[in-house]
């Protein structure tokens, strides 16, 4: 029988490489990932586009970190038209929930006129995080909490950015990918870095600041 996850479960899966995932929002059970291939966003490859670039510059939406991290998951389970089906269920939700509490699992939230937009949520080991999921009810509120992410891990000094699996999306962004076994040295690796996730979410000048030191 499948253990049921818990924070600690997170976190032993995580430091050995692996996720859990679930067949749909309904499913009972949890199952355990590790891909031969696996997507990074290398932290000092991330691409900027000048568009992007204006919109977080221009500060059109509020970015937010652990304001709302149960309804940035809720966000990204949510079932939309190019993604009718979702690997989040209850189980999850509750774990990660709970890996928040601890510290671990964190949220960055875009809003738009006090309603959140968009947003993403992922999980902090030593100098690694772990980019769970993405979601956006309004456009580019996604591209911003991404981007802004990468701006807080490169000040927090991490060494990692796991993004799981490529998408057309993600590449677009810089992001590539790697062997098994090349992830596993960097993420030995992370486990090292004086890494720190920063206190308080940044403007849009910091942000791009942060981007292109």
């Amino acid at each position: 029988m499948t253990p049921r996850l818990d924070a600690d479960l997170l976190l032993r899966a995580y430091a050995a490489g692996i996720f859990p995932m679930a067949d749909s929002a309904d499913a009972d059970e949890v199952f355990w990932v590790d891909p031969e291939e696996r997507g990074i966003i290398p932290l000092d490859g991330f691409h900027l586009a000048r568009s992007l670039r204006k919109t977080i510059r221009d500060d059109l939406f509020s970015i937010t970190c652990d304001r709302d991290f149960p309804g940035t998951m809720r966000g990204c389970a949510e079932a939309t038209e190019e993604r009718p089906k979702t690997w989040i269920n209850a189980e999850i939700i509750a774990a990660y929930t709970e890996l928040h509490r601890r510290g671990h699992a964190h949220s960055v939230e875009a809003w738009r006129d006090g309603a959140l937009a968009g947003g993403l949520y992922g999980v902090t080991l030593g100098g690694a995080f772990f980019g769970e999921s993405m979601f956006s009810r309004v456009t580019d509120a996604s591209k911003v909490a991404l981007a802004h992410l990468v701006a807080r891990l490169r000040l927090g000094r991490f060494t990692l950015l796991d993004v799981q699996f490529i998408t057309p999306h993600l590449a677009r962004f810089g992001a590539v990918t790697i062997s098994r076994a090349r992830y596993r040295r960097m993420l030995a690796a992370s486990f090292h870095a004086p890494a720190a996730w920063p206190d308080r979410a940044l403007n849009g000048a910091e942000a791009i600041a942060a981007l292109l030191a």
